[in-house]
Formats: C-alpha cells, structure tokens, sequence
C-alpha cells in the first residue's frame, strides 16, 4: 500500500460507484425478498401472538434476543477497529476502517429491530419512553428490555457521530467528482467539506469520538449480558458475563470484518489496499480474543464447582455430558481452538492467497 498515492486510492474506491451491473440487481431482488418475507412472518406473529417465535411463560427469551447479541456482537468490531486501535496509532486499520465503521452503523440498526419485534404489541412501545403519557405510566427501568433500549439508542448515536465525522472527507471526495442528482446529493452530504470550512474543525475531534466510544464498547454489551445474568437461571446468574460478553462479541465481530473484507477485496480489486498484512493484523487480534473467550469457557466451570452449588454445578455437568454436549465442543473447537492453526507459519504460507505471509 505505501507505493499507493492518494489519487490512485480515490480512483479504485470511486470505481465502485460505477453503474451496476444486471446481477447487482438480481441480489438486491433477493435481499428484498428476504425482507418482505421477513415482514411477513412479523405481521403473521402480530395477528397470532409472540409464541410463534417461541416465547412462552417458562421462556422467556428466546430466538430474538439471541438475534439481537449476535448483531451487538457484530457491532463491537467496528468500534474496536475505528476507535481504540484509532488510540492506539494502529496504522494497519486504516484500509479497513471505514467498512467496520459502516458495519457497525448498520449491525446496531439491525440490533435494534430486535427489542421491538419482542415486544408483540408493537404499537405500545410509546409507553416505554420515559415522557408524561395519559395513564400516567414511567418504564420499568429494572426491565432488561428497557436495558436493550438505552444501550442501543447511546451506542448508535455515538457510533453514527464517529461515522459520519470521519466520513466527511470521502463524501466531499465523491462530490468533486460528481455530476447532476449525484453532486447535489452528496454536496449536501459533506456539509459543504473543503478542508478550510468550519466544518472542517471537526476532524480534530475524531479522538475525542473515539475516547468516548472506547468505554460505551465495553459498557453497551456488559448491559447486554445484564439480560442473562440478571435472572435466577443456574448457568447464567455470574458475575463473569459482562467480560465474558464483550470479549466474544469483539472476536465476533473480528471474524465478520474478515467474512466480509475477504471477498470484499477480491471483487473491487481492493487487493493493493487491504493487504495481506491487515487481514493477518486482524487474525492476530482474533487469536488474542479467542484465548480471552477460552478463559471464560474455564472460569464459568471454575465458579460452579468452586460455588459448591448442586443445582449449579449439575448444569454445567449436563452441558458438558448431556445430549447437546456437541454444541459445547463444536463452539470450543471453532471459538478458540481452530483459529490457532494461523500460527503456524505452514498454515499460513499455504492459505490461499496469502503466501506472502509474514507470521511471525
């Protein structure tokens, strides 16, 4: 990337703005399926109640909350790579920096679907707003789903700040070389960006952004584990979730940036920009939370035998010894064992397209 000017790098980004081709449209007709399917099963669960999606009175969960984890989850990648790596004077972030930011920007859109979809009387979401209303109502604050609420409403709004504040630049890019609807739009965009407007004061405030999104990380997906921990359910009532958490939820979220950037760069011909050296900079830190993630997998068994609970001691037996003990192996095999293979320099030199790896 160092024998890359500037103008090179806007040239290779500015051709994925290009008119789509016929297949690009074909995928969106896909998407769009996807969607109208999905609003759908919505509208059916409306009419007949929320146990569609097996909600019940002994669960209480179920497959929308573990949705909305797995989108925080993913969410939590970008703010590691644009804001505290952007601490760190991380270098290696920078190709990749912007995707994760836009990944992040949209993972918690999707997070946020999740609570309301939960709700099955979707039209009362009103009275969960903490203002005055005509049955004199206050949210129940000790709720987790008002938990859920705050923590994605403050993570999105700092997370969209940091975005667009770094965003500002390429927007104004893109205006330069832009004519008719596409200039007016994106003029608006920028907010009238030249690098000697006021706006262009902002730019400095980045680490500022960046300061407070590094401990929000940390405190939105600690809340998020409230909605477990908080209950009396053997398993789950430990202290170790909050860390617990927020380790998977950044290794996730590390192996989504990789799902996406891998192909990613294949297709825009990215390849000069995001280098082997930033998707092995990535990998890197996988295996750092992986290993975090594989000391939560031993404390959690560590505090229920060291707890002497019976009732608690027998669930984490069953986990491990039960009918559904595969899933325990096969998440330990994939989470923390199989990412370790990358360290041997052999794996690495053989992968494909990375045989100028540099492992060390």
């Amino acid at each position: 990337m160092s024998d890359l000017t500037f103008a090179q790098i806007d040239q290779t980004v500015l051709n994925t703005l290009e008119r789509p081709r016929p297949r690009y449209w074909l995928f969106v007709a896909l998407l769009l399926c996807g969607v109208l399917l999905g609003a759908g099963a919505w509208t059916y669960q409306i009419f007949v109640g929320i146990g569609v999606g097996g909600q019940n009175i002994p669960v209480a969960w179920g497959t929308y909350l573990i949705n909305f984890v797995f989108w925080v989850g993913i969410a939590h990648s970008g703010t590691l790579i644009s804001a505290i790596l952007h601490l760190f004077r991380a270098g290696w972030r920078n190709p990749i920096a912007r995707a994760a930011e836009t990944m992040t920007v949209f993972a918690v859109c999707c997070a946020g679907l999740f609570p309301f979809i939960h709700l099955g009387r979707v039209w009362q979401v009103y009275y969960m707003l903490p203002i005055p209303n005509q049955r004199l109502l206050w949210p129940n604050f000790l709720s987790p789903l008002m938990f859920d609420v705050v923590a994605i409403s403050t993570y999105l709004t700092v997370s969209s700040l940091f975005w667009y504040t770094g965003l500002l630049p390429d927007l104004a890019v893109v205006r330069d070389r832009s004519t008719g609807i596409r200039y007016k739009v994106f003029r608006i965009l920028s907010l009238g960006w030249t690098g000697l407007t006021p706006v262009a004061e902002l730019q400095p405030r980045l680490p500022f952004f960046a300061a407070l999104a590094t401990p929000l990380v940390i405190s939105v997906h600690s809340v998020v584990s409230w909605d477990f921990a908080l209950g009396v359910v053997p398993g789950w009532h430990t202290t170790i979730f909050a860390p617990y958490f927020v380790a998977g939820a950044i290794h996730s979220g590390l192996a989504m940036v990789l799902t996406l950037m891998i192909p990613l760069r294949r297709i825009f011909r990215y390849e000069a920009i995001i280098t082997v050296n930033v998707l092995e900079n990535v990998a890197k830190t996988m295996i750092l939370t992986g290993l975090i993630v594989g000391l939560a997998y031993g404390t959690e068994y560590f505090i229920a035998w060291y707890s002497h609970n019976a009732v608690e001691w027998e669930s984490f037996r069953w986990r491990a010894m039960g009918e559904y003990a595969y899933g325990l192996y096969f998440m330990i095999f994939c989470n923390v064992l199989i990412r370790h293979f990358f360290c041997s320099r052999r794996c690495a030199a053989e992968s494909p397209g990375c045989s100028s790896s540099r492992w060390r």
